[in-house]
């Protein structure tokens, strides 16, 4: 089997993405427990694993799984700070899905 690419995605591309692990940046609006709610061009539940280290209002990547009910669980949480541009964020999910040919590759089903 070939190998298969993380595709960067935001909150309107998550039904596409059902059981595959994805990598999402956004703002991190509420903890609570052992989840985070964040705002990638839309909210996300993100289910925390126990070394997540998150604050509300700073940037988080998260590489993760998407669960049936669109909830993200979090193999990886990595706290990015206040300082990055959310609008350039998305842009770069954008180009990669407008070229996806530079940046998603397939695995032998033809699964990105």
């Amino acid at each position: 089997m070939e190998a298969r690419s993380t595709p960067r995605i935001c909150a309107s591309m998550l039904p596409s993405y059902v059981g595959r692990v994805v990598i999402i940046v956004g703002k991190v609006l509420e903890l609570r427990d052992e989840s985070a709610l964040l705002d990638a061009n839309g909210q996300i539940n993100v289910i925390l694993n126990l070394s997540s280290h998150l604050m509300v209002g700073n940037a988080a990547q998260i590489i993760g799984k998407i669960n049936s009910d669109l909830s993200v669980k979090a193999y990886q949480a990595k706290d990015f700070g206040n300082n990055v541009n959310f609008e350039l964020a998305q842009r770069v999910v954008e180009i990669t899905h407008q070229y996806k040919e530079l940046f998603i590759f397939e695995d032998a089903d033809g699964k990105n």
